[in-house]
């Protein structure tokens, strides 16, 4: 059974459980980044004499939350904060203590506001006006194709280990968030980072995960979308190549691709994507993740009982 079914099954069964006369003790709940922008991830950690022993369950924006447990007791979780979020999130954590006891908390998450900007594109003419239905049909099964991989990473155990890497060394030449405007009318959202580099150029896994779908789309020429498990997902467009096929188990660092010019592009590049289940989030914040899961949490911490 699919872990989104068995976690919203258990969820039912906890909110079911009476509240029991006397509540747990403390729990400790705190985030890093301090204050996570719209569009971004960050770090979730929970620790206090009821984490230490307890069975956790979380919930942020709708995307259910993967606690693991670390060698001090407590436990840590990727969240994602969507490009729309209002300023203030509320976060939920369900406590199990094995005793037939269950507390819920409650935790108010401020976020920043993003900062984006209009990018003015020019592209080939048949990719700037409206699709006919055929081509209309091909580009939503490429789109359901690619959500399907991140609604599945939520099945996948964590993959990752260790730092986030950069896909490619070279600048970034558009950012994430941005509107889009093909040929003077705005079409789209660039949920996206796009690096620059020539055609043939190597294209790296971000982290270590499993190849979940090699494939050529219309818009997003030649693709590779990685797994990385616990809901994490990174995605590398306009390839001229892939160096891997599906179902192959990838390192970070690992060489998975070329950079290209394939799909709706204005010059050779990559176009990296990086998901938390169905939530696109800024790719860079992933790489600001590393300082959060390497220490002790830097964010605003709040003693729930």
């Amino acid at each position: 059974m699919p872990y989104i079914l068995l976690l919203l099954i258990g969820l039912a069964a906890l909110l079911a459980e009476p509240s029991h006369a006397q509540p747990l003790p403390g729990v400790a709940v705190s985030w890093a980044p301090e204050q996570p922008a719209q569009g971004s991830l960050f770090v979730v950690h929970a620790r206090g004499d009821a984490a230490s022993t307890a069975v956790l369950q979380g919930v942020f924006a709708d995307e259910p939350l993967h606690f693991e447990r670390q060698a001090d007791g407590s436990f840590r979780a990727l969240a994602a904060a969507p490009i729309d979020a209002p300023e203030s999130m509320p976060l939920r954590i369900y406590v199990a203590d094995g005793r037939g006891h269950t507390d819920t908390l409650r935790v108010p998450v401020p976020v920043a506001r993003g900062s984006y900007r209009m990018e003015r594109l020019t592209v080939a003419p048949r990719y700037g006006r409206e699709p006919d239905p055929a081509l209309a049909a091909r580009m939503s099964s490429e789109a359901e194709r690619a959500r399907t991989v991140s609604r599945r990473s939520h099945d996948t155990p964590r993959l990752w280990d260790g730092e986030f890497v950069r896909p490619r060394p070279g600048r970034v030449t558009s950012g994430f968030g941005n509107g889009r405007e093909f040929n003077g009318q705005v079409q789209s959202r660039h949920m996206g980072t796009d690096f620059a580099g020539a055609i043939g150029a190597p294209v790296h896994a971000t982290a270590g995960g499993i190849v979940a779908l090699v494939d050529t789309f219309y818009l997003g020429g030649g693709v590779v979308y990685l797994d990385h498990g616990a809901g994490l997902v990174s995605a590398y467009l306009h390839l001229s190549g892939a160096e891997v096929e599906m179902g192959d188990i990838v390192a970070a660092g690992q060489r998975i691709g070329r950079v290209g010019a394939t799909g709706r592009v204005t010059g050779p590049h990559l176009h990296w994507i990086v998901r938390y289940g169905g939530i696109t989030v800024d790719p860079l914040s992933l790489l600001q993740l590393n300082a959060p899961l390497a220490g002790a949490p830097r964010g605003s911490t709040d003693l729930i009982r």
